[in-house]
């Protein structure tokens, strides 16, 4: 199958170095573009997840046609299976996947920290026993760099220990005070590669003195980008927002922001209000896995037996073709019966919808009309698909 990519970036090119430039703001959001050797990332930017160099059920020809400039690879999985030193062998995972535009992998700690049981933490790193087979394996910060720099990453995170919330605050500063010493070592291990970046990770829980002290010490460290980490791991929603509101003023007005693991359509015009530019998530893809769509109208349940003889396609207005060139009888078919092609469908409607809505809100802010098109969107979602 061929899919004809979009005209991405016409105004815009690739530049030897990394550099991000902010093209216009509309209250504390910002639209720009990070840009690197291999391409330009417009912001506000969603990242797909492509957790063991794949983002499930999609070609990557798909992925870029949607409008995605950057997808996310997990470097836990990938050191586990295939290797990283096997993927460098075999040309980087660029190559590898067929992906030649940016890619940010994770540092691994997100994946490690969740084994509980399976890993011993020092401060030297972390040791833990692979969910695969059960070997053995050490995750410092070096290596944790030295494996994103052999898989050919354009952006590297910082290893860090995020813990879950609700946690005591003891429990937060010990995680935030170590990930703070891990960023020193990650930069550097990393050292100096103009083209590509290391990023940092705030940590703090829900504490916001914490999280003040870990922006202040990350930024003095002059890092090429920040996350904001340890978030949408169990806190309601408007504790993850209260703490993006104490961590902005304190990150650098220069660098991109990305929001780790996050999350709903909903989460992410929030946040993009609260300044910002970067998210990754593996809702789209594992809800489209399970039936779920998100359009327009709001979140759509395909396995319902309502849709069973509903000829309409999800979405007639779609640019997306697995939106607009099926009908939701047949989706709903595909799902219950446990098809392999429905979860492929369902995949790229919710991909597609995530990358419109961050060409929405990109659009938006640089006219000035952040608040309308938020309102319009809340609105849609609210009132639901038409009868």
């Amino acid at each position: 199958m061929t899919v004809q990519p979009q005209v991405l970036q016409p105004e815009i090119a690739a530049t030897p170095e990394f550099s991000f430039k902010v093209a216009a703001r509309d209250g504390a959001a910002r639209t720009g573009a990070i840009t690197m050797p291999r391409g330009v990332i417009r912001t506000p930017a969603f990242m797909p997840v492509g957790t063991a160099a794949t983002v499930k059920g999609m070609y990557p020809e798909q992925v870029r046609a949607l409008g995605a400039d950057v997808v996310l690879g997990n470097t836990y999985h990938l050191m586990l299976r295939p290797g990283a030193e096997r993927v460098a062998k075999l040309g980087g995972l660029h190559t590898f996947m067929n992906w030649p535009h940016p890619i940010l992998t994770d540092s691994g700690g997100f994946q490690v920290m969740s084994l509980a049981n399976l890993r011993k933490l020092t401060d030297e790193g972390v040791t833990f026993r692979s969910h695969i087979d059960g070997s053995k394996h050490m995750l410092s910060p070096e290596r944790s760099v030295e494996i994103q720099n052999l898989l050919g990453s354009d952006i590297v995170m910082q290893l860090d220990e995020c813990v879950a919330l609700p946690c005591e605050e003891k429990v937060a500063e010990k995680a935030m005070r170590l990930s703070l010493r891990w960023a020193e070592r990650c930069k550097t291990a990393f050292g100096d590669h103009p083209g590509r970046a290391l990023f940092g990770i705030v940590q703090g829980g829900d504490v916001p003195h914490l999280r003040v002290e870990s922006a202040r010490e990350l930024a003095a460290m002059d890092l090429k980008g920040y996350a904001v980490g340890g978030l949408a791991v169990g806190e309601p929603q408007d504790v993850m927002l209260a703490m993006i509101e104490t961590v902005e003023p304190h990150l650098p007005q220069e660098k991109p922001r990305y929001l780790m693991g996050v999350g709903t359509p909903d989460d992410i015009v929030k946040a993009v209000a609260r300044g910002i530019d970067m998210f990754d998530c593996v809702m789209p893809t594992r809800a489209g896995r399970h039936g779920q769509i998100f359009t327009r109208f709001g979140r759509m349940n395909l396995k319902n037996a309502k849709h069973a003889e509903d000829p309409r396609p999800v979405d007639e207005q779609s640019s997306c073709p697995a939106a607009n060139g099926w009908s939701r009888a047949y989706l709903h078919h595909l799902v219950k019966a446990e098809e392999m092609l429905g979860k492929m469908l369902l995949t790229w409607v919710n991909l597609a919808y995530y990358q419109d809505l961050m060409a929405g809100l990109r659009a938006a802010i640089a006219a000035g009309q952040l608040d309308d098109f938020i309102a319009e969107t809340r609105e849609d979602w609210e009132r639901g698909e038409p009868a």
